[in-house]
């Protein structure tokens, strides 16, 4: 009788470990499939080129999950800056007047998705669906259909290289503005009250409302938040490839979608967090990558992230509920 009554309580703590679990034995797997796998150099190159950015926009991603909402165009966010960005910069700006107008395009998006939602009442999954569409016809009507702008000339060059190549105690600067953007936004859901009104708008809407909760307002600071994170993410992504590639970021879309779902099976509540998100992006980053070392090709890879996600979410989602 007594084994009876604590199994429940293990089968709980236990749907809380699975992505720990999942984690460690993709580790595993891949070290014993591909020697490279485990080397600094590899591992380097995975956190600078694949999770920086993909963990920026995944973090903007999770603020607006935890508000009960989703945000379909946060690849508009991120190419919208890029683009203005850009453009400033051919146009003979400073690069901190192209950083601010990139920025200031990506809050625009999110004021825009705002508007939409709380002004014209339309569902956030519609609304930023819409705004997605509207982006990328933008993009490509200023760009003669998706043509990608490239700058040769070389005062802009200190530029790409301030952003992208500058080290600080052997950490490229997009890590530090990674580290940053975290503590930014765990600050925020966890430690302010705009958190506590995140939480109550994912979990409970309505009391939200009754309990005198300004629900546009804060909304419109969620999908903004979103966007200016986006927004930062596009000029990193802008600096690194040294050019602006229309349309790009909306390959960050799913990978942070899901992402920040299997990071709500590291909380016994399943609320999105910042460790949770992190870790999702840790493990997909990392299953790319080892999937990668061992040959397979891109198709491949996404149906092994597609299983993964399926299993992380299944087991701990099924545990928790036989925990209970």
């Amino acid at each position: 009788m007594e084994n009876t009554q604590k199994m429940p309580l293990s089968l709980s703590r236990l749907s809380n470990l699975i992505l720990p679990i999942a984690f460690v034995a993709v580790i595993i797997i891949f070290s014993i499939a591909s020697e490279s796998f485990l080397s600094f150099q590899n591992f380097y190159n995975v956190v600078a080129n694949k999770v920086v950015l993909l963990a920026i926009v995944s973090l903007g991603m999770t603020i607006v999950i935890a508000a009960g909402g989703i945000d379909l165009s946060v690849g508009v966010s991120v190419d919208m800056s890029a683009l203005v960005f850009f453009t400033l910069l051919a146009a003979g700006y400073s690069a901190v007047f192209g950083v601010a107008g990139g920025l200031f395009a990506a809050f625009c998006v999110g004021a825009l998705n705002a508007f939409l939602i709380n002004k014209l009442k339309i569902d956030a999954f519609l609304a930023t669906l819409g705004v997605l569409f509207i982006g990328s016809s933008v993009q490509r009507l200023s760009t003669n259909g998706g043509t990608p702008i490239t700058l040769t000339t070389e005062q802009y060059a200190p530029t790409f290289r301030a952003i992208s190549d500058t080290q600080i105690l052997g950490l490229a600067l997009p890590i530090w503005i990674l580290i940053l953007c975290s503590i930014a936004v765990y600050v925020v859901l966890h430690k302010m009250v705009f958190g506590r009104y995140v939480a109550m708008l994912g979990a409970k809407p309505g009391v939200a409302l009754y309990s005198g909760v300004r629900v546009p307002r804060e909304l419109s600071k969620v999908f903004v938040f979103c966007s200016v994170l986006c927004g930062i993410a596009g000029i990193l992504l802008s600096s690194q490839v040294k050019s602006y590639i229309p349309l790009s970021g909306d390959a960050f879309l799913l990978d942070a979608i899901g992402a920040t779902f299997i990071g709500t099976a590291l909380t016994s509540d399943r609320r999105p967090s910042v460790l949770g998100t992190l870790m999702g992006v840790f493990l997909l980053a990392i299953m790319r990558n080892g999937l990668l070392l061992i040959g397979w090709n891109f198709f491949w890879q996404q149906v092994g992230i597609g299983v993964l996600i399926f299993v992380v979410l299944a087991l701990s989602f099924g545990l928790k509920k036989r925990g209970e």
